[in-house]
């Protein structure tokens, strides 16, 4: 962290290279990853953010293989958990083992650490494990800590976890409570490629084609820049209009027929916390030091989408709550 604080003369010089940085990072990862520009962006906002990302996505559309890649190029840890019926709690936060200690010849027990000490965690298929597992890695996403018989243990910093979601398939899964969903920071869905983009897939995957990725950042730098992002200055006017976009989303924060017949719940303060964090992100990523309004609204979708419950009846129309934060979009000013 020091030479960081070195290398950077003051925040003005360290905003110019982490966008320099962020260039960068695309470039490499676009070796490996064809399109998706926005779930990208949108990973490195979560991750400079100090949040949480749940992807959501058929099978096929390298959600492994991008988190893999993003890791690798910012020279992070990596663990990747497969979620089934059957995974324990312990299988993911470690679990205590009676050894026998060389020197005393007493027997004492031991703590292994599970893979949720890494960096970076792919969670797949998270639906698919019951809820007391599901809450041991929520736990640790918000506590950023392990308790086991009694002692508590710190994980490693910083510490980013990404989800997957399957929709299509839907038998057998336990869907995270409303609760627990308001713990990701970012619901990112994830599309079909464009034919070209498939057609490029297709020439990279089959070929003999082995991109190697330069390593960008470090730890200690992305530290520095969560940090530095917290330090954002916002103005009021701005943080008023986070604030109104999420109370615009509950059913008696709007005066909109549409808005009161389409939603039972809408975001809680939480949403208008990420809203400004990703924000404040997303200005010093492109370089500026403070966030406008603009950049609220370019978060907005991913951040609002899975903290609103749309009524029967705008189910029923085929209402979704990606088209009711559109529509809040435009009606609030």
């Amino acid at each position: 962290m020091k030479e960081n604080m070195i290398k950077y003369k003051d925040d003005v010089e360290a905003v110019k290279f982490l966008k320099q940085s962020v260039h960068g990072l695309r470039k490499e990862i676009g070796k490996i990853i064809v399109g998706q520009e926005d779930t990208i962006n949108h990973l490195l906002l979560a991750l400079l953010s100090r949040g949480h990302c749940l992807l959501i996505g058929v099978p096929g559309l390298a959600k492994t293989l991008l988190v893999k890649t993003l890791a690798e190029v910012l020279d992070l840890s990596f663990n990747r958990i497969q979620f089934t019926p059957d995974l324990m709690p312990s299988d993911i936060t470690g679990t205590e083992i009676l050894e026998l200690d060389q020197t005393t010849n007493q027997r004492i027990f031991k703590f292994i650490k599970g893979p949720v000490f890494t960096n970076i965690i792919l969670a797949d298929e998270i639906n698919r494990t019951p809820p007391k597992t599901q809450a041991a890695l929520l736990e640790a996403m918000q506590e950023r800590q392990v308790t086991a018989a009694g002692n508590k243990y710190t994980l490693q910093d910083p510490f980013f976890v990404l989800a997957t979601q399957n929709p299509i398939e839907q038998e057998g899964t336990y869907p995270l409570p409303e609760a627990q969903l308001d713990r990701f920071m970012f619901n990112i869905w994830l599309d079909y490629p464009s034919s070209e983009e498939e057609v490029m897939i297709v020439k990279n995957t089959t070929s003999q084609y082995e991109p190697k990725v330069q390593k960008i950042l470090n730890a200690e730098q992305i530290i520095y820049f969560q940090d530095l992002v917290r330090k954002v200055p916002v103005a009021d006017n701005v943080i008023e209009y986070a604030v109104r976009l999420a109370n615009y989303t509950r059913p008696n924060g709007s005066s909109t027929k549409f808005i009161k017949d389409s939603i039972n719940w809408g975001a809680g303060p939480r949403a208008s916390q990420f809203l400004i964090l990703a924000s404040k992100a997303n200005a010093v990523i492109n370089g500026s030091f403070t966030p406008s309004i603009e950049d609220v609204k370019k978060v907005a979708l991913p951040i609002l989408r899975h903290r609103i419950i749309p009524t029967f009846n705008a189910e029923a129309e085929g209402i979704t709550s990606a088209d009711i934060v559109k529509k809040v979009l435009e009606e609030v000013n």
